[in-house]
C-alpha cells in the first residue's frame, strides 16, 4: 500500500466510523459538542504512520472468500491482547459481548462458564462511547462509505470502497443497533494490527481481522453488547436495551 495513496490516508486516519461526528453524537448537548469537536480538531485527524516493519507483522493467511484473511505475528502484541479463552470474569448469558474500553479488551460469553478475550483498539479521546446495544446485522468483507465530512478532510477519498484487505472495516463487521435502529457504530477488523491496544480510531471498536472473523462466527444476530464505563466517553448511548 503506497503511503501517499487514498488507502494509506484512510488507514492512517483511523476512519472506521462511517458517520460524521454530528450524526454519531446526536444526543449530546451543544457545549459537549463544542468540547468534543475542539478535541477532535486538535487530535483526531492526525495521520498515524505505520511502523517501518509493518510488513513483518504478517506471517500467513486464513483461507476465506473472496479474499484470504492475513494473520498476524501475535508475539508482537502485549500478552493480554492475544485471543484467549479464560474463566468468565463476570456472569453473563450466552451470546453476550462485553467491551472494556479502558482495558482494551472485548469479551464474548458463550454461556459455558468461560469467556473469549480479544484485544481491541478503541476511539480517541472524545470519540469513545459507552452503553448497551445489540448486534443488528453482520457483514463479511463489508463496503466502506466515507461521509461528506471525511471527504472534505481528504478530498481524494473515493465515494466508496469495496470490501477487501485494504478496507478500513477489515474482514468482518458487526453493526450495532438500539431499538431496531443502526446507531452507526461497528465492531470491525483492521488493516493496522499495530494499533490493537491503542486509543486510535474515530469511535468504532477495531480487532485483528482474524479475531473479528472468529467473533463473527460465534456471535448471533441479536447478541447484547455492553460497553463498560470509559473515562474517554464523550456521550452515553441509551441504556434502554
Amino acid at each position: 500500500m503506497m503511503r501517499g495513496s487514498p488507502s494509506f490516508l484512510i488507514a492512517a486516519l483511523g476512519l472506521g466510523l462511517i458517520v460524521s461526528a454530528p450524526q454519531a453524537f446526536a444526543t449530546e448537548t451543544s457545549a459537549e459538542t463544542k468540547t468534543r469537536v475542539a478535541s477532535a480538531n486538535a487530535e483526531t485527524y492526525q495521520p498515524i504512520a505505520p511502523p517501518d516493519d509493518a510488513d513483518q507483522w504478517y506471517i500467513g493467511s486464513i483461507p476465506d472468500e473472496p479474499y484470504n484473511i492475513p494473520t498476524v505475528d501475535r508475539s508482537r502484541l502485549r500478552a493480554d491482547l492475544r485471543r484467549e479463552t479464560i474463566a468468565a470474569p463476570e456472569d453473563y448469558p450466552a451470546n453476550t459481548i462485553v467491551v472494556d474500553i479502558d482495558g482494551r479488551h472485548l469479551y464474548f460469553y458463550p454461556g459455558d462458564g468461560t469467556a473469549i478475550r480479544y484485544g481491541i483498539g478503541v476511539g480517541r479521546r472524545g470519540f469513545s462511547w459507552q452503553g448497551n446495544a445489540s448486534v443488528g446485522r453482520k457483514g463479511a468483507w463489508p463496503e466502506w462509505i466515507p461521509t461528506p465530512t471525511m471527504r472534505a478532510l481528504i478530498p481524494n477519498l473515493p465515494a466508496s470502497m469495496e470490501g477487501g484487505v485494504d478496507s478500513p472495516l477489515g474482514a468482518r463487521a458487526l453493526y450495532l443497533y438500539q431499538n431496531g435502529q443502526d446507531i452507526l457504530f461497528r465492531i470491525h477488523g483492521t488493516n493496522e494490527p499495530w494499533t490493537i491496544g491503542e486509543q486510535v480510531s474515530s469511535g468504532c471498536v477495531r480487532m485483528l481481522n482474524e479475531d473479528v472473523a472468529d467473533l463473527y462466527n460465534r456471535v448471533e444476530i441479536g447478541a447484547k453488547v455492553i460497553l463498560h464505563n470509559s473515562k474517554y466517553a464523550a456521550t452515553r448511548i441509551s441504556q434502554s436495551e
